[in-house]
């Protein structure tokens, strides 16, 4: 085996199956305090989880999306080097807990979500809204625009998905901002999924809507989270545009310092996660994807799936933890 061999066996071993460890810490520890209505301490907690964690693996690290920038967040910041420094050099886009109103009034679809790429591989995003549509796999390139009406989007899908129109169901985050949106939706006999967070869960659905029933995901979210979601649908094969909403000086200005140079950029999933990516999310609270964390006398279980880029492996992975002292 030569050097080359060496390094991406490394990288399998690495960024398939310790990399489930640094998510299930995250969701147990905010599983803890599911329902108890106070989201900082639960997001605190996820994010103490995975940073112990991530600083037990053989990387060189950097966070390029985190928890905000470091005068913003002590841990998880951008810019934070984890991994124990032995090993390769990935950039990281984390949420240590997506969905944090979610898991404090203990909805569906909180989860623990991390991305790893080669060094260079993520947008470097900043923390601004992002306009955004996204299918699953098994489509030709081109039936979804990011500029086109919604109705003509969700045509194109319907066609060649092979159904009518109101068979296909998008899902929408629940904002005052998208009351155009939906109207236009429900106008072509669609049905919505409004979601009232979680817009990372939000476009993994699309990647398995005979499981989540979510064929479209449309709308603006965190340009943040966009890059996570980008990174699961590089590993599945699914599409995905979007665009920074650069609407003030202060923003436009932030985002030129972060090296976006076309602020109206169209990006794909592609531009937004490069290379060989890896994707790795833990059900917080139970959802349509994955179970939440279940608690035990004796042990705790786990619902987590790993998605990679390269060989668009997926794995599902419910495990059960009886040594209760590692958490």
């Amino acid at each position: 085996m030569n050097m080359a061999q060496n390094i991406a066996a490394g990288l399998d071993r690495i960024l398939t199956m310790e990399v489930v460890r640094v998510t299930e810490r995250a969701a147990v520890a905010a599983a803890r305090l599911r329902g108890r209505g106070d989201e900082k301490a639960a997001d605190q907690v996820a994010v103490d989880a995975m940073r112990q964690e991530l600083n037990r693996l053989a990387i060189k690290g950097t966070v390029v999306i985190g928890e905000g920038e470091r005068d913003e967040a002590s841990m998880l910041y951008i810019g934070e080097e984890v991994g124990t420094g032995k090993g390769p050099a990935v950039d990281i886009a984390l949420d240590p807990l997506e969905g944090t109103t979610i898991c404090a009034k203990n909805l569906p679809n909180a989860l623990a979500v991390i991305a790893i790429a080669e060094k260079g591989s993520l947008l470097f995003a900043p923390d601004v809204y992002m306009d955004k549509i996204a299918i699953g796999p098994g489509y030709a390139e081109g039936i979804i625009d990011i500029d086109a009406p919604p109705a003509e989007n969700i045509a194109n899908l319907a066609k060649a998905k092979g159904v009518a129109v109101s068979d296909i169901t998008a899902c929408i985050l629940d904002r005052p901002r998208h009351a155009k949106l939906i109207d236009a939706v429900r106008a072509t006999g669609a049905a919505i999924r409004l979601i009232g967070d979680g817009d990372v869960a939000g476009v993994i659905h699309t990647t398995d809507p005979e499981e989540t029933g979510i064929d479209i995901y449309l709308g603006t979210g965190g340009a943040p989270e966009g890059v996570l979601a980008a990174a699961a649908l590089r590993c599945t094969g699914g599409q995905m545009q979007g665009r920074l909403i650069l609407d003030t000086p202060e923003k436009a200005a932030r985002a030129a310092k972060m090296g976006i140079s076309d602020p109206k950029r169209v990006y794909r999933a592609q531009d937004m996660a490069r290379g060989d990516v890896l994707f790795a999310a833990t059900g917080v609270t139970d959802g349509n994807l994955l179970d939440g964390v279940r608690f035990g006398r004796t042990f705790i279980t786990t619902h987590t799936i790993v998605l990679r880029s390269s060989s668009r492996t997926v794995r599902e992975i419910k495990a059960r933890h009886q040594d209760l002292e590692k958490f």
